[in-house]
Order: C-alpha cells, then structure tokens, then sequence
C-alpha cells in the first residue's frame, strides 16, 4: 500500500480526542474479536486504537476514496498486526460486505466516531438497521460525536458547529441524542448510558438486544 505523504490526511482534533475515546473503549470492547469501525474518517484512530488493544482485531472503512488512501497510509506507518487493511463500506447498502466476509474473528462490536452529524439522517437510521445485521446478541455499539440533548445545543461551540454544517448540507447537522436513541431501540439494540466526553461530545453506548 501507498505511503505516499500526499494520501495520508490529518486532522488535529483526532488527535486530541484520541486518548479520551481510547479510555472508553477500554471500559467497554469485548476481549477478542473484530472491531468494525464504521467510517474511520483519516485513519488516525484505527492506527491509535489497534496499537492499543492488540487483543482485538481492527477493521477501519469509509465510503471515501480519499480517506481509504489515508487509512492505508496510516495502517503503513502504525505496522500493527491486528489493524487490517481498509475496506469501502456504505451504511446505506442494503446488505454490508462484511456480513459475507471472512474476518480473522467476527465482528464483536461496532465503533462510529464523528459521522451522524456529517451525513443525512437515513445514514444514521441505516447505521442501526447494519449493525444489527452484523452484531451478535449483546455485542457493543459505541457511537461518539456532538449532540443536542432536549432539543437544545450543550455549548456555543456545537450551535456554530451546527449551523456551519447546515450551511454546508441542509441534510446535515447535529442530532438530538433522543432521536437516535430511539432509532437505536426501535432497530433492536438497548440503550445503556453516555459518557460526557471532552469538548461537549458524548459517547453513546448500545448494545444488540
């Protein structure tokens, strides 16, 4: 694969969530199986995470060429055993390659960071109704981002964040944490709790019911 500088991307506030988010996933992942990151954006965190909990298998996808070219580079540099090589993955395709596939183990639990706001809302509905799919009973799902909670922003920072993403996509936006909790439930999973996270972010833990 590509090490090429040009294809590995950056974004410094993957770099600062990293640890935070690793605090969590420590508390929270099974220990074995796959980890099926749904949308790992550069790479940065599947390159982090993987080297961390070399116990668990770690598959990053995206639906973007450009983000695929920079998990592959990370994945170059990190040279971590367990972090397996990217693959395209769209939520909204009605059956995901990898409930076909053939992993080292299956998938034991599913992590999405920074996507629900940066897509429309039939993405987050097809999140839930995927994962699913592909969890066993009782499997976590672990979906980290900005949200409203009661209808209202949590900070300053999150209602310009949210009016900068409208601006740019009127299907986009930060959600309210009691929509996609009860998209969650009504696909088949059980809400168990959100952990307030650095810089007004939450994450929500699910499991497959």
């Amino acid at each position: 694969m590509s090490t090429d500088p040009v294809s590995k991307c950056f974004a410094p506030a993957t770099e600062r969530n990293r640890d935070p988010i690793l605090s969590v996933l420590l508390a929270h992942l099974p220990p074995s199986g796959t980890v099926l990151e749904v949308s790992s954006g550069t790479g940065q965190h599947a390159a982090h995470f993987a080297a961390q909990l070399p116990h668990l298998w770690w598959q990053p996808t995206d639906v973007g060429i450009t983000n695929l070219a920079s998990i592959a580079a990370w994945r170059d540099e990190a040279n971590a055993p367990n972090l397996l090589a990217p693959k395209a993955l769209d939520v909204l395709d009605t059956t995901w390659w990898v409930e076909q596939a053939m992993l080292p183990e299956p998938v034991s639990a599913i992590v999405n960071i920074n996507m629900v706001h940066i897509v429309p809302w039939s993405c987050c509905e097809a999140l839930f109704l995927g994962s699913f799919r592909v969890l066993g009973s009782g499997c976590p799902l672990l979906l980290y981002g900005p949200f409203k909670q009661g209808g209202q922003h949590t900070a300053p920072s999150n209602s310009a964040f949210d009016a900068h993403l409208r601006s740019q996509d009127s299907r986009w936006g930060v959600r309210d944490v009691e929509a996609v909790i009860d998209t969650a439930v009504e696909s088949g999973f059980e809400y168990q709790t959100d952990i307030l996270m650095p810089a007004n972010n939450l994450m929500l833990l699910f499991r497959r019911g």
